[in-house]
């Protein structure tokens, strides 16, 4: 393969707006984390990858290389017919873990098929250095704060409505932030996956102006924010609403009283130790009474008085508070964007 098809991750990812990505990596190492958007055709399965592995360990680069053809030749067919029926313009991108012996390959293979094919230089691990630097790069961010239970997620969804930039973190975690934030999600991507996401959705935004963002701890459920990343939400400013626990209840019974009793006492018996051995017990009588009401509003204060807590460990001077009476997220989205008018950079 003549190596000058080889680019850098800027320019791949430049590219990929218009031309399709191939990963050529195992399903597996696919599964966990890849470029968003990209296909999966690898050039061996599991366990095709890990007998050349041991190939390679035992008896050294040749015999390992002897090993992956004999494995990988029955379907070099299927392989390259994938690919021309995904290929624009007869142009594919192609990376592996390195840019090394596998993205070779595969190109070559292509380049069977009149495809013109370019490289990853430096592959996966090159894309994953780059865009782990992007997120680390400081942003105008707003982080909204509050009481669980205050609506942010529809306040968000309605500044973004009216042209404001917002990533709904929890949406690309498929998790909720607390102990019951599982519940009606689809499985969570690894925190690896959760980075490319988070990466693809940035560039979406004009880096001159602000991003709204939900505040959360450092991990969403399983997944965990790139710790740069992180650091620079918690620099900050946060605008926090405060909503007494009456006027957040009717919200929660809506959207918790739906899931079956079973899950909500398992989401209880998660966060039993925190809640305290009484409060947790009282919560799962409650529920198995249908006393809804009374299960969240013991959860709610343990979740209050941690999140207040958690307000104070940032500087007094980058918090905002919004106190409101009202569960209406118009209302309360106006206040906040009122109050953000005010924030400088």
């Amino acid at each position: 393969m003549n190596r000058n098809n080889k680019i850098s991750t800027r320019e791949f990812l430049q590219l990929s707006e218009t031309t399709p990505i191939i990963d050529v990596r195992s399903p597996s190492e696919f599964s966990y984390g890849h470029i968003p958007g990209a296909i999966n055709i690898s050039l061996f399965n599991d366990k095709e990858r890990e007998a050349v592995g041991i190939s390679y360990k035992n008896e050294g680069r040749t015999k390992a290389i002897l090993t992956g053809l004999q494995l990988s030749g029955p379907s070099m067919d299927q392989k390259l017919g994938q690919a021309l029926k995904i290929a624009k313009n007869n142009k594919l991108l192609v990376h592996c873990w390195r840019g090394g012996m596998r993205s070779e390959a595969m190109s070559w293979l292509f380049s069977l098929g009149d495809i013109e094919t370019l490289v990853l230089e430096g592959g996966y691990k090159s894309y994953r250095n780059y865009i782990l630097g992007k997120l680390s790069e400081k942003r105008k961010y707003i982080v909204l704060g509050g009481l669980t239970g205050s609506g942010k997620t529809g306040i968000l969804k309605y500044i973004k409505s009216l042209g404001n930039q917002v990533i709904d973190m929890e949406e690309i975690a498929c998790h909720k932030g607390s102990a019951f934030g599982s519940l009606g999600q689809p499985e969570q991507p690894s925190s690896e996956h959760f980075a490319n996401i988070l990466y693809h959705e940035l560039e979406k935004t004009d880096k001159s102006s602000v991003v709204w963002l939900e505040d959360e701890s450092r991990n969403i459920g399983t997944v965990f924010m790139p710790d740069l990343f992180f650091n620079n939400l918690r620099e900050a400013p946060v605008i926090a609403i405060i909503m007494d626990v009456k006027t957040r209840l009717p919200r929660l019974l809506r959207e918790y009283s739906e899931y079956s009793k079973e899950e909500l006492i398992e989401s209880v018996k998660r966060v039993s130790k925190r809640l305290g051995g009484d409060n947790a017990q009282k919560a799962i009588r409650d529920i198995e009474s249908s006393n809804f009401s009374g299960a969240i509003e013991i959860t709610l204060g343990y979740y209050d008085k941690t999140y207040m807590y958690g307000l104070k460990t940032r500087r007094e001077e980058q918090i905002r508070y919004i106190e409101t009476d009202t569960d209406d997220l118009e209302s309360n989205a106006e206040k906040i964007l009122d109050a953000a008018s005010g924030i400088s950079f």
